[in-house]
């Protein structure tokens, strides 16, 4: 493991998250913008944990505005969780191309993810955790987010 400051008084440190990933329930305000629309606000979201990753945060689908997604044919398997499908967003004229994944029947340890949906912070103009705009996780496989709060 590579070195790392110890965490602060009311910071986590994803080199304390576990493997298999935890998952766990959050009431912090979530938003996210696209083409200056809202396309997801919840304050019902769960985190997945998983090791040296930052979180990733899964929405109920009655807080995500689904006319603006669209299933495509991808799918990938994650070890954990089982297999997700992805979601290309569109308003208006503009389009991020798998910008959503979801889990639709999870593996039984991650059952709380069914029908909810995770966007990668890169595809879209803004994420928010408690109206803290985050950054994205480097690269394009994983979708965590990064906040300092």
């Amino acid at each position: 493991m590579p070195d790392r400051p110890a965490p602060g008084p009311d910071e986590e440190s994803v080199w304390d998250y576990p493997r298999p990933p935890a998952i766990e329930p959050t009431d912090r305000r979530v938003q996210i913008v696209f083409a200056d629309t809202v396309l997801a606000d919840s304050t019902d979201a769960v985190r997945i944990l998983e090791t040296s990753h930052p979180p990733v945060y899964y929405l109920p689908p009655e807080d995500i505005a689904t006319e603006y997604l669209d299933q495509t044919s991808h799918t990938t398997m994650c070890e954990f969780k089982g297999r997700a499908v992805y979601f290309t967003v569109t308003v208006g004229d503009r389009t991020a191309p798998r910008a959503a994944w979801g889990y639709p029947d999870p593996v039984e340890q991650y059952s709380a993810l069914t029908d909810h949906l995770a966007f990668y912070a890169s595809k879209m103009d803004a994420c928010y955790v408690d109206d803290e705009e985050v950054r994205h996780q480097e690269g394009d496989f994983y979708g965590g987010w990064i906040n300092y709060r």
